[in-house]
């Protein structure tokens, strides 16, 4: 594989990816609400995915388990596009034809990571004011929003709030990196355990259970960091006063925690975690087998699909 950072090899993994979690994403949108909403209102008693689904349903529309659609959809895209693009060309950069093993994986994830939340964060930031405008909370001290749309909310944030507020949540985001580092090092370890040494095409249920048994690992073990991530994103906490940038974060993350922790218990840092595994793993085992597929048939066309299982 080309190490170059325009390769077309890299460009497919990339389309692939974006096009695959796009597709499971739409599948799945209402589990994601249901485990935002449980996550950002406090006040919101954790019932059952399908509970929440309903009373959801019931004081908002029959749409409502879809708004914010297509904001997630436009950052999701992009987000994956990046995500796959580097995770695949920094691997081939390291690895130059040699066989890949789980530290590599983490470390080209964490890094991709990075990159990743660098470049996408304001999308990420804009897309959860977008999907909880209009919700009716339980929570008295959220005030309510009015964007018109993704571009009038990226003006009224940056108007009001400055342009440091595309990025908030930045900092949790950097520390969950380890969400898609750990989770590519799970699947692509899983893998290569699958295969044994000889190159070959994984069938449709391989790729989805471990898929899903990736993510499910990767999503427990960093839960509670992604609900402080959307609490930030939402961005109606109170900040503390501290003129470091670095130490208002820490001190965002840790007041947080505390907070949750104090008011519901440890239980309350994984608050939504059922709407969330449930969400992200079918997801995740979804996103994976269209990727594998789409990869699979575009090498193929190329020309490259023995060399391309060999270098995984």
């Amino acid at each position: 594989m080309s190490a170059e950072v325009f390769s077309y090899e890299s460009l497919v993994h990339a389309v692939a990816g974006a096009v695959g979690s796009v597709t499971a994403m739409s599948v799945f949108f209402p589990l994601d609400t249901a485990r935002l909403r449980l996550q950002v209102d406090e006040n919101r008693k954790a019932k059952s995915t399908p509970s929440i689904l309903a009373d959801i349903i019931k004081e908002e529309g029959l749409l409502a388990p879809y708004r914010g659609w297509f904001p997630v959809i436009c950052s999701l895209c992009c987000s994956n596009f990046v995500y796959f693009y580097c995770f695949h060309w920094l691997k081939a950069s390291w690895l130059k034809d040699r066989q890949s093993t789980p530290s590599t994986d983490l470390i080209v994830g964490i890094a991709a990571g990075v990159i990743n939340v660098l470049l996408t964060t304001p999308l990420w930031v804009v897309n959860t004011r977008l999907k909880l405008q209009g919700s009716k909370f339980r929570n008295a001290d959220i005030r309510p929003t009015n964007y018109a749309g993704i571009l009038d909310a990226f003006q009224q944030i940056i108007r009001k709030e400055g342009v440091g507020a595309l990025w908030n949540g930045t900092f949790p985001s950097l520390l969950l990196v380890l969400n898609p580092a750990i989770q590519f090092m799970i699947y692509e370890g899983l893998k290569r355990q699958l295969r044994r040494g000889v190159p070959r095409e994984l069938s449709s249920l391989e790729v989805f259970i471990i898929g899903a048994v990736a993510k499910a690992v990767a999503t427990t073990f960093t839960y509670p960091l992604q609900t402080i991530q959307s609490i930030l994103r939402f961005g109606q906490f109170n900040k503390p006063k501290e003129k470091s940038k670095l130490l208002s974060s820490l001190q965002n993350i840790k007041g947080l925690l505390v907070n949750r922790a104090r008011k519901h218990g440890m239980l309350g840092l994984f608050k939504g975690l059922e709407a969330k595994l449930l969400q992200t793993v079918l997801t995740a085992a979804l996103m994976f087998l269209l990727y594998e597929k789409i990869a699979s048939c575009t090498f193929k066309v190329m020309g490259l699909s023995s060399n391309h299982y060999k270098k995984r």
